[in-house]
């Protein structure tokens, strides 16, 4: 499966805000984007007037790149997206916050997506009681998402859970951390997603 294997910061510079791919750091000094804010390469800092596409194709690559989806993944959640009721663009981003590797990173835990989504693949997590280990395996309505009995005792996860208990969790999860479990009690919502992300844009990219 092909995958990125380059400095996640790069991507973040390309985009030109930060996408929160490598955790607390982002929110350190140490953010490339805060130091270094402009495109990455030779010619990064040259003026660039971008089309309307362009702008369109940015959007739609910066959503990919916050939830780590290649583009085939992507433009199938998009097709799935317009065959559902209500808005395209909503319906994308739910889709997308309901990954499984989305909720555990949503419930605090993993620093990153990325992380989330390693825990997920080694297993740790199950739906409803069924150990599941496909990161994008969609989550439902009154789902419960916990962490597997036998990996609950290991240091890992005891300071995961720590951590976790200090963030403030979606209005769409009820975590409890103690237990180490989170349900869905409602579908994410736009006002939900605290991301700078302009979804009309990536509907216009691909209606066109």
């Amino acid at each position: 499966m092909a995958r990125y294997t380059d400095s996640k910061c790069r991507l973040c510079r390309r985009e030109g805000s930060k996408l929160y791919l490598k955790g607390d750091r982002c929110y350190t000094d140490k953010c490339a984007v805060g130091r270094r804010a402009y495109a990455p390469g030779q010619h990064g800092q040259g003026r660039k007037k971008i089309s309307e596409y362009g702008i369109q194709l940015r959007e739609k690559q910066k959503v990919r790149r916050i939830y780590g989806i290649l583009e085939k993944q992507f433009r199938d959640y998009f097709v799935e997206a317009e065959r559902q009721k209500g808005v395209t663009g909503e319906n994308l981003l739910r889709l997308l916050e309901l990954r499984l590797d989305n909720v555990v990173y949503r419930m605090g835990f993993g620093e990153s997506r990325a992380e989330a989504r390693q825990l997920v693949r080694h297993g740790h997590f199950t739906i409803n009681g069924k150990k599941v280990n496909i990161p994008s395996c969609q989550v439902g309505l009154n789902d419960l998402v916990a962490v597997k009995p036998s990996s609950k005792n290991t240091d890992k996860f005891k300071d995961l859970a720590e951590n976790s208990a200090g963030k403030t969790a979606p209005q769409w999860l009820s975590i409890n951390s103690e237990m180490m479990e989170a349900r869905v009690i409602a579908l994410p919502v736009r006002e939900d997603i605290d991301l700078p992300i302009e979804e009309h844009l990536i509907v216009e990219l691909y209606s066109r």
